[in-house]
C-alpha cells in the first residue's frame, strides 16, 4: 500500500496512528449527543431523471429494469444518451444555500448533511482530482462550499458523506449491451473502472479492487476533508468489503489527526462493521436499535420509503411517522438523520417541504424534549413492538394510547405520549409509586406535570398504577410531550 507522502506526513505528526487500537481513543462529539438531528441531503445528476431511485446511474443500464424501459423511453438509447448527458441538465438555478439551511435549521436540525459524491461517480464540489464536478460542469456552481459557508453563517453544524466506494462496479452493466459504458477506459473517466458487480453479500469478490482503485478513494475523500473540513464524514454501505480494511484506518487517523489541528472533535459514521468498534459512529440504515445503547448512534431514513432522491412517483412517510422514529431514535441514545431530496434545478419539493415545516412546528413546542436530552432509566413502555435492524421501516408503526417514550434533561423527565388517548385520561405505569422499595420503579417525588403546547393546569395523582391525569383541552395529530418536574 503506497500512501501519498503528504497523508503519511499528517498521520505521523498527530497523535492517531493508523491502526484501530490507537483510532479507539476516539470519543463522539458533544455537539453531535447534544443535537439529536440532522439532515441528509441526496441531489445530484439522478435528480435530473427523477425516476426510480438514486440508482438510476446503475439501473438504466440494466435491461429489463423500468429505469432502462423509461430511459430509452423518455430519452432514447444509451448509446446515444448516455448518463453522463444528464449533466447540462443539472441547471441549480433555483438553488439557495442560505434558504435551504433556513429551512432545515428551522426544522430543528443542528447539522446538515449533503453528499459530496454518490456513486454514479459526480462530485458536487470543486475537485482537482477530477473535472467530472458541479463546478467545472453542469450548474457551475461549488454545491458543497455553498452550503458549507451557509451553514456556518446560520450556526448550523456542517457534515458531508461519500458514496464513492461503490463506483468501482456501480456503472459496468453499460458493458453488456451497446451503450456510451465502454474501452478504452482510464482513470480519471467518467465512468471508470466499471468493473463487473458483484453479489451484495461477497466482501472478498473478484474483480478486486485494486490499488489504483483504493487509492484515488483515498485521496478524493482527503480532498473533501482538506478543502470543506467537515465535523463529520459519512461512509455508504460498498465501504466494509476486504479491500478497503486496510485504507479506512488510514482516512481515519489522517481525519482525526486533521480534526486536532483545527481544534475540533470530528468523527466518521459508518454502516456494516466497517471499521472497528469505539472508532467512529455506528449507522443503522433505515432501522434503529429496539433498546437504548451507552453509546451515541445514528440512524439515517429518507422522507419517502421507495427513494433517497427526489422522484415524480415518491410514497412519502407522514410527518407523524417521522415525527415518531425522531423520538423513538434520541429515546435511545441515537440521531436521526433525516434525508431530503431537491428537484434538479434545486427547489425543495412541496411534499419534503411539508413534512420540514410540520417538523419545525412540532419541534419549536416539544424542541425542549429532545435537544440536549439523555436517556431516562427507561426508554419506553407500551404494547408496541420495536423491530430492531436495518431496512426495518417499510410500514409505519401503529401506537396506542399506552406507548410512551422517554427523556430526561433540565431537572424533569420528558414522557411522549406516542397516541394521545382521546379520553384525556392517561396513566403511566413507569412512574408507578410502589409501596416496595426493592420494585425497579420510580421513587422520585413529582413536583409538577404539564403538557408542552397547552395550558391547561393539570392536577395528578400518583399510585401503584402509575402517574394518573386527565386533561381536557389536549389534542393533537402528532405525538405530545408531558414534561414531568421532579424534586
Amino acid at each position: 500500500m503506497n500512501i501519498p507522502k503528504y497523508i503519511k506526513e499528517v498521520i505521523d505528526k498527530g497523535p492517531y496512528e493508523a491502526t484501530w487500537e490507537s483510532l479507539e481513543e476516539f470519543e463522539a462529539p458533544r455537539w453531535f449527543k447534544r443535537e439529536k438531528f440532522g439532515i441528509f441531503i441526496h441531489w445530484g445528476l439522478y435528480s435530473v431523471p427523477a425516476n426510480s431511485n438514486e440508482w438510476y446511474s446503475r439501473n438504466m443500464y440494466i435491461k429489463g429494469m423500468p429505469a432502462y424501459e423509461h430511459h430509452v423511453k423518455t430519452f432514447g438509447t444509451q448509446d446515444k444518451f448516455g448518463y453522463k448527458d444528464f449533466i447540462p441538465m443539472l441547471t441549480a438555478e433555483k438553488f439557495d444555500a442560505t434558504e435551504w439551511v433556513k429551512l432545515f435549521k428551522d426544522a430543528g436540525a443542528g447539522y446538515i448533511f449533503p453528499v459530496a459524491e454518490h456513486h454514479d461517480g459526480f462530485q458536487m464540489y470543486k475537485s482537482s482530482i477530477s473535472h467530472w464536478n458541479a463546478f467545472e460542469m453542469g450548474p457551475k456552481r461549488d454545491i458543497l462550499g455553498e452550503l458549507k459557508k451557509a451553514a456556518e453563517e446560520n450556526d448550523i453544524t456542517f457534515c458531508t458523506s461519500s458514496h464513492r466506494a461503490e463506483h468501482w462496479w456501480f456503472m459496468s452493466h453499460g458493458r453488456e449491451f451497446e451503450s456510451d459504458i465502454k474501452d478504452p477506459m482510464e482513470k480519471g473517466d467518467f465512468y471508470w473502472p466499471a468493473m463487473p458487480e458483484p453479489p451484495a453479500e461477497d466482501l472478498y469478490s473478484e474483480p478486486y479492487p485494486t490499488e489504483e482503485y483504493l487509492l484515488d478513494w483515498l485521496e478524493r475523500t482527503v480532498e473533501i476533508i482538506d478543502n470543506y473540513k467537515p465535523a463529520l464524514l459519512y461512509f455508504d454501505w460498498w465501504i466494509q468489503h476486504d479491500a478497503f480494511k486496510p485504507y479506512l484506518p488510514v482516512l481515519a487517523a489522517y481525519y482525526y489527526n486533521r480534526g486536532i489541528e483545527w481544534g475540533k472533535k470530528v468523527g466518521i459514521c459508518y454502516k456494516h462493521d466497517a471499521m472497528s468498534f469505539g472508532t467512529g459512529i455506528v449507522e443503522i440504515e433505515r432501522g434503529s436499535f429496539s433498546e437504548a445503547k451507552a453509546y451515541p448512534w445514528q440512524t439515517d431514513t429518507a422522507v419517502a420509503r421507495n427513494s433517497w432522491c427526489y422522484t415524480d412517483t415518491l410514497d412519502y412517510k407522514s410527518s407523524a411517522e417521522i415525527i415518531g422514529t425522531l423520538i423513538d431514535v434520541v429515546s435511545r441514545n441515537g440521531n436521526l438523520l433525516l434525508n431530503v431530496g431537491p428537484k434538479a434545478d434545486g427547489t425543495i419539493p412541496e411534499g419534503d417541504k411539508k413534512i420540514l415545516l410540520d417538523l419545525a412546528a412540532w419541534m419549536k413546542v416539544n424542541g425542549e424534549a429532545i435537544k440536549n436530552s439523555k436517556v431516562w432509566r427507561k426508554t419506553k413502555e407500551g404494547p408496541t413492538v420495536d423491530v430492531e435492524g436495518q431496512f426495518s421501516d417499510g410500514t409505519a408503526k401503529t401506537y396506542t394510547r399506552e406507548d410512551f417514550r422517554f427523556t430526561a434533561s433540565k431537572g424533569a423527565i420528558y414522557a411522549f405520549a406516542m397516541n394521545y388517548p382521546e379520553d384525556g385520561r392517561v396513566v403511566i405505569k413507569s412512574l408507578a409509586n410502589s409501596a416496595d422499595q426493592n420494585v425497579p420503579e420510580f421513587h422520585g417525588i413529582i413536583s409538577k406535570v404539564s403538557v408542552l403546547g397547552f395550558d391547561e393546569e393539570i392536577d395528578f395523582t400518583v399510585d401503584s398504577n402509575g402517574l394518573n391525569f386527565v386533561t381536557n383541552t389536549v389534542k393533537s395529530e402528532f405525538p405530545v410531550v408531558i414534561k414531568i418536574e421532579t424534586k
